[in-house]
């Protein structure tokens, strides 16, 4: 199983997310865009799990010791990539959200699991393979977005797999907060 533990957003919250997708697509030479019901904030990605794993991960998790906050969405922004950017909205790297992010890596560290150690960008995903057209102002489209208030009440264990070719999210476990 391919795994990671997010951040999950309400309906409201996807809605207003797929605002800026939209204008996106519309403009856009070429984009794999992010489907509503994957829209998410991953907090640490795990990789590939044997099922006999799932319980140290559900230890990990319990062990997290946080309380609900509030969490900040802003700014459009992109990673470069050849053939096409990653575009996404930013999230405040606030003290709570840096505070479960470093107990879930201690944590699944001391259980065994490889976890990455490039620095900690929140950020959630809207596109893929995103090329826009000549000219097209990214700044004045960050500028353009609206931010969002999202209140945090758990992390969610996810599981990702192709199913069809589609690519689903499914909930395996969650936190509350």
């Amino acid at each position: 199983m391919r795994l990671f533990t997010a951040i999950n957003f309400d309906d409201t919250v996807k809605d207003k997310l797929c605002e800026p997708m939209e204008r996106l697509r519309e403009t856009a030479v070429k984009g794999s865009f992010t489907c509503r019901e994957n829209l998410h904030l991953t907090v640490v990605f795990i990789g590939e799990v044997g099922p006999h794993k799932l319980q140290d991960i559900k230890l990990a998790m319990d062990r997290v010791a946080e309380k609900p906050f509030d969490l900040r969405l802003s700014g459009v922004g992109s990673f470069k990539r050849e053939g096409g950017d990653i575009l996404w909205v930013g999230a405040d790297k606030t003290e709570q959200l840096s505070s479960v992010y470093h107990q879930l890596c201690e944590r699944l560290l001391q259980s065994g699991f490889a976890i990455e150690t490039r620095a900690y960008k929140p950020h959630l995903t809207l596109a893929r393979e995103l090329v826009m057209p000549q000219g097209f102002n990214m700044e004045a489209f960050s500028r353009e977005t609206e931010p969002l208030k999202v209140r945090v009440n758990s992390i969610d264990l996810m599981k990702s797999e192709r199913i069809g070719g589609k690519l689903i999210y499914s909930k395996v476990y969650e936190k509350l907060l």
